[in-house]
């Protein structure tokens, strides 16, 4: 397998010693850049007439290669490595989030509304109108996100502390393009009763609930009931976020190729949460061939292994992937690493679509087949046209927040897709561009309008 880009995730900082004089650096930067390592910025931090002290940047493509640089300048004569910082553990150390407060606390007067005694009444209105809560306290703009730690990123079921930097950065994310307060709530149960409980306990203090990495089945029973028994929107993001941009992703794809969705035939590799709802949400925007493969291939009805999502998507004819994709104009992968092979993408129909989108790791590196597809897309921020959840989240909970949404709809997912699609506009649209940069300050705003239109065409919308 083509070996992976250097990127950020596996960044670190050598801080290093060397002689004073001409060609010393150049050493160090030679052996670095021999072995593929990508290197950022360079700092001197001491200097004397014999010795130069520097902080080197440099962006690994994972551990092991990471730690093969770091032997390397080790290795050199006359250099002397002095520390060595993992910068991805150093801006984890402490927490990526915090409680800050709204409101200055100058005096007693302010103590005195604030907490005791005049927050007593603010209870009393409440409890004679429960709808005063959104305008009341931190619950119209502060969504619980819920995991059980039981399939965390691509790694497994590692728990809920495992689960919880993930939880503390997705609450970030909210934060920074949604505007809104999100908190991680990492349960220590992977019961889908006690989970259904513990949320509907805790549902008084959220204005949403964003359920994440928990595991299939279990989480499509999890969303469904909690939507029903709660009367805040529910969205488990490995199902709809994913959906959604990969629904944005593919209409741009197909215009670039003059292909329908209608009329495509459509490979989706991996059965999952993630995997089923793109098949769900392709199917109400138009798809009508969706051939869905797991690890033991076509989801065939003459299989006994299967789930309910899983049958719900068999067809007659077994397979492997390789059968499946054959005349098939897209692939979606939503699986694991190097499960699709260039002959597999060969066999595929002209002007052929490929999503890899596991991460870190892709169904089939892009350098395998950039001659041999159309378009291509990946999960990694290092290729071009990355399948970011952020694009739909942020919006999605502004949007039914504002408008007090009681629940998520298709329609909202639907337009979210097409309000992330349009943000590309027809001068602009390129194989190596079918979908806005997660730092475009456009997203949320369109999301969350898109959102709220069709939260008050469905007729759930509060506010």
């Amino acid at each position: 397998m083509t070996n992976l880009t250097p990127n950020s995730s596996y960044s670190l900082t050598i801080r290093f010693q060397v002689p004073n004089r001409p060609g010393m650096l150049a050493s160090v930067t030679k052996a670095i850049s021999t072995l593929g390592g990508s290197m950022g910025q360079i700092d001197l931090i001491e200097q004397t007439r014999q010795l130069s002290v520097r902080d080197i940047t440099v962006d690994a493509a994972s551990t092991e290669h990471a730690e093969t640089i770091v032997e390397a300048v080790k290795a050199l004569p006359e250099i002397k490595v002095l520390n060595v910082y993992d910068r991805t553990f150093t801006l984890h150390r402490g927490g990526k989030i915090t409680i800050q407060s709204r409101i200055p606390l100058r005096g007693q007067a302010d103590l005195a509304m604030a907490y005791t005694p005049g927050v007593g009444r603010i209870c009393t209105a409440i409890a004679q109108d429960p709808e005063q809560v959104y305008n009341l306290t931190i619950k119209q703009n502060t969504v619980a996100i819920v995991t059980d730690g039981s399939a965390v990123l691509g790694l497994g079921n590692l728990g809920p502390e495992a689960a919880l930097p993930v939880m503390e950065g997705k609450a970030l994310l909210f934060k920074e393009f949604g505007g809104l307060d999100a908190f991680p709530v990492c349960l220590a149960t992977q019961d889908t009763d006690a989970i259904v409980e513990t949320v509907k306990n805790l549902a008084p203090v959220f204005g949403g609930v964003n359920l994440e990495d928990i595991s299939a089945p279990r989480c499509f029973e999890i969303e469904a009931r909690l939507q029903r028994e709660l009367n805040i929107p529910v969205f488990h993001d490995d199902q709809h976020g994913t959906a959604i941009v990969t629904l944005a992703a593919l209409i741009n794809a197909l215009k670039l190729v003059n292909k329908s969705l209608v009329d495509v035939r459509i490979v989706i590799n991996g059965a999952g949460a993630a995997g089923v709802a793109i098949a769900r949400l392709l199917q109400k925007a138009g798809a009508t061939t969706i051939t869905m493969c797991d690890s033991k291939g076509i989801l065939a009805k003459t299989r006994t292994d299967l789930n309910d999502q899983k049958r719900e998507f068999a067809v007659d004819q077994g397979g492997s992937l390789a059968d499946a994709l054959h005349g098939a104009d897209i692939f979606l992968g939503v699986s694991g690493p190097g499960v699709l092979t260039p002959e597999m993408v060969r066999s595929m129909a002209p002007d052929r679509i490929v999503f890899a989108m596991a991460n870190p790791v892709p169904e089939i590196q892009p350098e395998l087949v950039t001659s041999d597809v159309a378009v291509m897309a990946t999960g990694r921020s290092d290729y071009p046209n990355q399948i970011n959840n952020v694009l739909a989240f942020p919006g999605m909970f502004r949007g039914v927040l504002d408008c007090r949404a009681a629940t998520f709809t298709t329609s909202m997912f639907l337009e979210a897709a097409t309000a992330i699609a349009d943000l590309v506009k027809p001068t602009d649209l390129t194989r190596d561009h079918i979908i806005p940069s997660v730092f475009d300050e456009r997203v949320a705003t369109a999301v969350a309008s898109a959102v709220q239109r069709a939260a008050r065409h469905d007729g759930v919308a509060r506010a």
